[in-house]
């Protein structure tokens, strides 16, 4: 069970608290014996007084301090010379007796000593001196360690043994079975292990300690700049001098030749729609222009290179540099390394144009390395097309040879029904035999009136009747005769309806293939004028021209790069360093 001690403060007035603290540590125990024990029946007495000397001489009186309900007999007495006069705690700030503690020269481990024991009897400080300055208010020695322990029952004193002694001794406190004596600073002999008193130092003293630790400071300042030195000299500007001798006496000069060219498309007038907004723009050849600069930098311009000039022996001859110069065995691999680091070509898509750099050895045969690859990139353009306006052109020329093969057999067909039938015309044959029977029924019906005259008369001609007779007979022969014609064959030939009807399906098919003709010499045209659209033109903005001096190597800028290049690995590996060692440290 863990009670609380309860005491009541006192605050004893003195002149100057930090000297009687130092002066009470000097004396040594002989001459200043501990404080006896008070009488218990003074203790308990309010208004008795305790005494503090060896003859018993009153020096403070007696007061109840709050220990009595754990058997602990006036605890919390201060001690006070005569005549001193007992002020409440609220007339002096805790300032300054907080000033006065830490001139004491309190250790470490005595203040968070003071600060646990604090804790223990739920006193709340905000630090560890006024950890102590609470304590001492409130009657508790927090640096007796005995007086802490006779505090203790019996079975807590084990417990108090080991570690940390105090803070777990506290636990287990028991009025019952402690120690009586006042809880009050003892006075320590001289030869206690105290905090040596702060003596100020003498001003030649302190400058002789600043110019020691001055001179240590530029010592260290000193050896790591010589070391950071050493590991720049090593690490940076040894490659970086390497690097600037290869530059300048090793490096063989290189020149290029830069040549500007523009893809552009054939633009047909009356062009209408969206088509015609983008045309003749460089939205219209990107794509186009993107697969050239993708060819003349590939494998295959490469080679075709190597074929037609020898871009391989070129750049293997012995009189170049050995960074930049082919083995003479050396692979397409290696040769096409090189070409890509030694051509550069870049379209700007803004403009639409290609930009052309080529670096060889000798400025005429970077002039030749610049015509050649310009050669294969006007075939690429061309390729680029060609398939397109030959299937445009293929279809519409299959299409008109189908429909003009079509006409003919048309034609052909109606030539032959009408040499089978014998019929020209069957719309005028037609017509014909019709005005035939139409003259002929008028006469047939002129006999029939004549007819009709002779038989009103009382005694008719009979001669004249039987020739009239004979001659209305006659004429419906001949008309039915010609309305069978029209209709029915006549001697194994087929009628005229039927020879009609075949002709003019023999026309229609004729006059439908002769417009299939016409659309397909239409579409004809229109597809030669889309192929000519899809023509692309390859115009030469800059010409190559050989130079005069070597473009390659840039001597100055060369050098730079490579001493900014040694500082980033110089600076990431010292921070990988630092890091790593301050997590081994750690």
């Amino acid at each position: 069970m863990t009670t609380t001690l309860k005491a009541r403060k006192y605050r004893i007035r003195r002149a100057n608290p930090v000297i009687g603290m130092m002066e009470g540590a000097a004396k040594p125990a002989a001459q200043d014996p501990a404080p006896q024990r008070p009488d218990p029946a003074r203790a308990q007495d309010p208004g008795a007084s305790l005494t503090g000397r060896s003859d018993g001489s009153q020096l403070f009186e007696a007061n109840e301090d709050g220990f009595e309900s754990l058997g602990i007999k006036s605890a919390g007495k201060q001690l006070a010379p005569e005549g001193a006069a007992v002020i409440a705690p609220n007339e002096v700030s805790s300032e300054d007796e907080i000033a006065a503690i830490r001139a004491e020269g309190l250790t470490g481990r005595q203040l968070r000593m003071a600060r646990r024991i604090a804790q223990r009897h739920q006193i709340q400080a905000t630090s560890d001196f006024d950890a102590v300055r609470q304590l001492r208010r409130a009657g508790i020695d927090p640096f007796d360690k005995g007086a802490i322990a006779s505090m203790l029952s019996p079975d807590a004193l084990p417990a108090a043994s080991g570690g940390d002694g105090v803070t777990r001794a506290l636990a287990k406190i028991d009025g019952a079975g402690a120690d009586t004596r006042v809880q009050l600073p003892q006075t320590m002999s001289a030869n206690a292990n105290l905090p040596a008193p702060n003596v100020t130092p003498t001003d030649d003293h302190r400058a002789y300690e600043i110019m020691n630790i001055q001179r240590d400071i530029a010592r260290r300042r000193r050896r790591k700049l010589a070391l950071l030195f050493t590991r720049l000299a090593f690490f940076v500007f040894l490659p970086t001098i390497v690097a600037g001798y290869y530059f300048y006496a090793m490096a063989t000069p290189l020149y290029a030749t830069k040549t500007e060219f523009v893809i552009q498309q054939a633009d047909a007038a009356g062009t209408g729609g969206l088509g015609g907004l983008f045309s003749g723009t460089q939205l219209a050849t990107s794509q186009d222009s993107i697969t050239v600069q993708s060819y003349l930098q590939s494998r295959d311009a490469m080679l075709r290179l190597d074929r037609d000039i020898g871009y391989k022996s070129h750049f293997s001859q012995d009189w170049i540099d050995p960074m930049q110069r082919l083995k003479p065995e050396s692979t397409n691999e290696a040769a096409y390394k090189l070409f890509k680091d030694n051509t550069k070509i870049g379209y700007d898509p803004s403009e639409g144009i290609i930009k052309m750099e080529v670096v060889a050895a000798d400025p005429e045969v970077s002039v030749e390395f610049s015509q050649a690859l310009i050669s294969y990139a006007e075939e690429q353009v061309d390729q680029l097309t060609q398939r397109l306006r030959e299937d445009q052109m293929q279809g519409a020329r299959e299409s008109y040879s189908d429909a003009e093969a079509k006409v003919l057999a048309a034609q052909q067909a109606v030539l032959e029904l009408q040499e089978q039938m014998g019929v020209l015309d069957p719309v005028t044959e037609t017509q014909s035999i019709m005005t035939q029977i139409g003259t002929f029924e008028i006469q047939l019906q002129a006999k029939r009136l004549s007819l009709q005259q002779l038989l009103d008369n009382a005694q008719p001609n009979q001669a004249r009747v039987d020739g009239t007779r004979g001659d209305i007979s006659r004429l419906e022969a001949l008309i039915a005769e010609l309305r069978s014609g029209l209709t029915q064959g006549i001697g194994g030939n087929s009628s005229l309806a039927s020879v009609t009807g075949k002709l003019r399906i023999a026309e229609a098919d004729l006059q439908t293939r002769q417009l299939m003709l016409s659309q397909a010499a239409q579409q004809l045209e229109t597809a030669r004028i889309e192929a000519n659209k899809q023509v692309r033109y390859l115009s030469m903005g800059v010409s190559p021209v050989a130079p005069d001096e070597p473009t390659y190597p840039r001597k100055f800028e060369n050098t730079l790069l490579a001493f900014l290049i040694f500082s980033g690995i110089y600076l990431m590996l010292s921070l990988t360093a630092s890091i790593l060692r301050e997590q081994v440290s750690a």
